[in-house]
């Protein structure tokens, strides 16, 4: 690990480079491809046989990957020539003793946490962990890199990439999602960190424990990962700690996006390209295809994520030429379907348009989930706060969601209620669902 390499990313990351226009920003990150995919054809032989004879320069018409494609092929896509089984050992090794510092020939090994049931691995070299933590520093850490800054990190599982950032005055600690919530709450009063990395799920557990009293410490910085911060849950902690809710957009395919100090979420666009394949344009809605210019040891070329991502629909005060993200909506695959009213043929109905009908049926709404079955029922959980009426809240979400297949000419699925439960853990929350198993 090299304290100047990351500083040098740190730097370009707080404005060392600076372009005047969008213009000029698209035509570098231009240039930076075309480079990258010439270097990338003569060290993995997968898109080498992937573009065959293409021109470097007409990179966007390269036929996309996603992460099957990049599972299956895994052995011949990476350049560092370490086998799909021997990092899924490893990997799986260390989930399973909760120990994540091992690595091979150097290289970091990680899994993703596999929400769609089809679980990824990632690889990371020393050079490139080092740009990942200065670009990082540079983005979410609050007050600079000499300022003093104690970090906790809760997710399923740790990796050197996430140990990185502990530099010089900046300290960090794992807490692990698979510990007990209490447990890891009496680590949070006796540590008491001053930024705190959580999915909302968790950060909702924090909250309760910080309003029933057993836990005191209060941050500088909260940082929402790992799961969509769903509007409900951004209302309920930016009233409980009284500040903005940042987000870090980030996943196996890269370091793809981070909140500015105006609260809005930007797309990292000068370490990663993304094109915007529109599967709705007339509500800015789109699916990302990652192009990373500068990793080389899983190189990620024309990646097509299975998010949903709404484009901000004016730039945002901050100034940043970087793209504006209205909101990280959640999976494709989450997208549930209604019958049309007339036609009976699969009406698309956006997570988000969920969300909002039901988060708009009562004050007292403090957790929903919405699960669509294989038959297309939906089954849906409601927890109220105290003074909440569980049937004229139940009543009132049958009428938003009545209301929203009116405007959408669709017929709302048989519904049923049940319980709301959810444990943190290996599972991540989804407040919207639609199941295929």
């Amino acid at each position: 690990m090299s304290t100047l390499r990351i500083v040098y990313h740190y730097a370009l990351a707080r404005g060392l480079r600076k372009w005047k226009s969008r213009e000029e920003l698209e035509r570098w990150q231009k240039r930076r491809i075309t480079r990258q995919v010439e270097r990338i054809r003569t060290q993995s032989p997968f898109y080498r046989k992937w573009w065959g004879g293409a021109d470097a320069s007409d990179w966007r018409s390269f036929p996309l990957i996603d992460k099957n494609i990049m599972m299956q092929h895994f052995d011949q896509l990476n350049t560092v020539g370490i086998s799909k089984d021997e990092a899924m050992a490893l990997a799986g090794a260390s989930e399973d003793t909760r120990n994540f510092k091992p690595s091979v020939q150097g290289i970091t090994v990680g899994l993703s946490s596999g929400t769609s049931g089809n679980r990824g691995l990632f690889l990371v070299s020393e050079r490139e962990q080092d740009a990942w933590t200065g670009t990082v520093l540079a983005k979410v850490l609050p007050g600079g890199l000499w300022k003093p800054a104690k970090i906790a990190f809760f997710l399923r599982a740790n990796s050197n990439l996430y140990e990185s950032v502990q530099r010089g005055r900046l300290q960090f600690q794992y807490f692990d999602l698979l510990e007990r919530v209490d447990t890891l709450v009496e680590r949070m009063e006796e540590y008491r960190p001053t930024v705190w990395v959580a999915p909302p799920s968790m950060l909702r557990m924090l909250a309760d424990a910080y309003l029933d009293g057993t836990l005191t410490a209060t941050p500088e910085k909260i940082i929402s990962v790992a799961e969509v911060l769903d509007p409900l849950d951004r209302k309920v902690l930016e009233r409980v700690f009284g500040q903005t809710i940042h987000q870090v957009y980030q996943c196996t395919e890269g370091f793809l996006g981070a909140t500015c100090s105006f609260g809005t979420l930007h797309l990292n666009e000068d370490i990663v390209h993304i094109e915007k394949e529109f599967i709705d344009p007339a509500s800015r809605r789109f699916v990302p295809i990652i192009t990373d210019f500068s990793r080389t040891s899983q190189p990620i070329i024309r990646y097509r994520l299975n998010d949903i991502l709404t484009e901000a629909a004016v730039p945002c005060a901050c100034g940043s030429l970087f793209t504006a993200i209205e909101r990280i909506e959640g999976r494709c695959d989450d997208t549930l379907y209604f019958p049309h009213r007339h036609t009976g043929e699969a009406v698309p109905i956006f997570p988000d348009f969920v969300t909002r009908a039901v988060i708009a049926a009562s004050p007292d709404l403090e957790h929903y989930r919405v699960v669509q079955r294989r038959d297309g029922s939906l089954e849906i959980a409601l927890h109220l706060g105290e003074g909440g009426d569980p049937e004229q809240v139940q009543a009132e979400v049958q009428r938003q969601l009545t209301k929203l297949g009116e405007r959408l000419t669709c017929i709302v699925p048989r519904t049923s209620y049940v319980p709301y439960t959810f444990e943190p853990g290996m599972t991540k929350l989804r407040r919207v669902e639609r199941q295929h198993t």
